[in-house]
C-alpha cells in the first residue's frame, strides 16, 4: 500500500506541475521500496505491488486492477530521457505480470492477460492470453466471449 500511496502523491504533484515535490515522492519510492515509477505513467485503480524491489514502471499506462510482481521492467527499447509516450508499453486491465518479467518497447498487453515470471515480451499479447519464455510466446489463449466470469 505504501508504495502506491507515494506513487499517487507523485502523480498528484506532477499534475500540478510541482516538479520538486514530484521528484521527492518518486525518490522516496526508490529509496524506501526499491521501485522506480515515472509520475507520467497513467495508472488505473487497484494496482497491487506485493513486492517492489527492482521494479521499474515506465509504461504509457497501466489499467485497473493489475498485479505487478518484483523485478518487473516496463519500458522502452532505447534510452528515453524525455518519456516519449509512443515508445512505452500499454498494459490493459486485470493483468498479472510475473516476477522478473520484461515488457520492452511499444507493446500492448490485453485485458486479463498473464505474463509469466522472467518472460521477455517483445510483441503484443492479446486479451485472456498467457505468455511465457524468452522471448515470450503465447502458450494459452482464450476468447473473450468464452471467458465471461472465468479466469485461465
Amino acid at each position: 500500500m505504501a508504495p502506491v500511496a507515494l506513487l499517487r502523491s507523485a502523480e498528484f504533484f506532477h499534475a500540478r506541475r510541482l516538479g520538486p515535490l514530484t521528484k521527492l515522492f518518486s525518490m522516496l519510492n526508490v529509496l524506501i521500496f526499491g521501485i522506480e515509477v515515472s509520475p507520467q505513467v497513467q495508472i488505473g485503480g487497484g494496482l497491487f505491488l506485493p513486492h517492489t524491489v527492482g521494479t521499474v514502471l515506465g509504461a504509457e499506462c497501466i489499467g485497473d486492477n493489475c498485479t505487478i510482481m518484483q523485478g518487473v521492467t516496463l519500458g522502452t527499447s532505447e534510452p528515453d530521457m524525455g518519456f516519449t509516450v509512443s515508445e512505452r508499453p500499454v498494459i490493459g486491465n486485470n493483468v498479472l505480470i510475473g516476477a522478473g518479467a520484461k515488457v520492452i518497447g511499444r507493446i500492448k498487453i490485453g485485458d486479463h492477460a498473464k505474463i509469466g515470471a522472467n518472460a521477455v515480451v517483445l510483441c503484443d499479447v492479446p486479451a485472456y492470453a498467457v505468455a511465457v519464455g524468452v522471448p515470450a510466446r503465447i502458450v494459452f489463449r482464450k476468447d473473450a466471449q468464452d471467458s465471461e466470469g472465468a479466469s485461465p
